[in-house]
């Protein structure tokens, strides 16, 4: 299970950093990601981190501004969304998988949370 908490309503230039529990079989994952989904567009990959060598990779258009990162005594995963911009306003999912890389591929994720809602006016 993934269950995702921290979105919310931020002016622009501001920061959020949304979190994602992940428990049972999850736990064993290679990958965690965040994705994300925008009105009239399909759902994309914003960052994700393979825990075992824990290497990340980023959208390009949130490089510079955002950080994942994985506390592992926690099992969580997280993503500080710095100096944030109206056209970051999506629904935020984690997501988690058995790719043996950090990848931002959809299709290599079988795992996914509700999602949380990040809104910047």
């Amino acid at each position: 299970q993934l269950v995702e908490s921290g979105g919310g309503s931020v002016q622009a230039g501001g920061s959020l950093r949304p979190s994602c529990a992940a428990s049972g079989s999850i736990l064993n994952s290679n990958c965690m990601g965040w994705f994300r989904h925008l009105p009239g567009k399909d759902k994309e990959g914003v960052a994700t981190y393979e825990t075992r060598e824990r290497t990340t990779a980023y959208a390009d258009s949130v490089k510079g501004r955002f950080t994942i990162s994985h506390d592992n005594a926690k099992n969580t995963l997280y993503l500080q969304m710095n100096n944030l911009i109206p056209e970051d306003t999506a629904m935020y999912y984690c997501a988690a998988g058995g790719s043996p890389a950090a990848t931002l591929r959809l299709s290599k994720f079988g795992y996914w949370g509700q999602g949380t809602q990040v809104t910047v006016s």
